[in-house]
């Protein structure tokens, strides 16, 4: 696997899936809205104009399922904060940037630049389902595919399919050697 400092901004990886279905499927997700009210007015001013921006969550402060700790391993990096993220049909997260404020607040990060996000596919991809970062578009992923990115690179996310979309969103620290 390519390191972040082999590739610029973003890069994709896989792992050989050890999660079943019961380890995220029923747990009790929640919405939350979009935190970036800037970001939500542009999208607005674009044509969007969906009461809802986000899927629904499941994370922090709740107890998280115990299958998420190897990934510690994974990724060198510290402080970690974890989201299981289901999006639904007809959800659409238009292009931006993560801001990670409340990330930054709680484990005192000064320089964003260190602070790196990766996304677990949990299942393989279905049709209408749609992740793109950096312009790049990703699809046909397989259960254990993940994509890793820098601070803040430009991404989005649809499900236009008719099943919901399951990933496990992972934020840390790139360790410093």
């Amino acid at each position: 696997m390519e390191t972040p400092e082999q590739i610029n901004i973003w890069y994709t990886g896989s792992v050989d899936p050890w999660w079943t279905i019961e380890g995220f499927y029923f747990l009790d997700y929640e919405n939350k809205p979009f935190n970036d009210s800037a970001t939500q007015a542009q999208w607005n001013k674009r044509g969007f104009e969906q009461q809802k921006f986000t899927g629904d969550l499941y994370g922090m402060p709740n107890d998280m399922p115990t299958w998420i700790e190897p990934f510690e391993t994974i990724f060198d990096w510290k402080h970690f904060s974890w989201q299981l993220y289901k999006m639904g049909p007809g959800t659409v997260l238009p292009s931006h940037k993560d801001t990670y404020e409340r990330f930054k607040e709680l484990y005192n990060v000064e320089d964003p630049d260190t602070i790196y996000r990766a996304v677990v596919f949990l299942e393989d991809w279905q049709s209408g389902h749609y992740f793109e970062i950096d312009n790049t578009n990703l699809s046909y992923w397989k259960k254990g595919d993940y994509v890793v990115w820098q601070n803040s690179v430009s991404h989005l996310a649809a499900n236009i399919g008719e099943v919901p979309r399951y990933t496990l969103q992972i934020t840390g620290v790139v360790n410093e050697s």
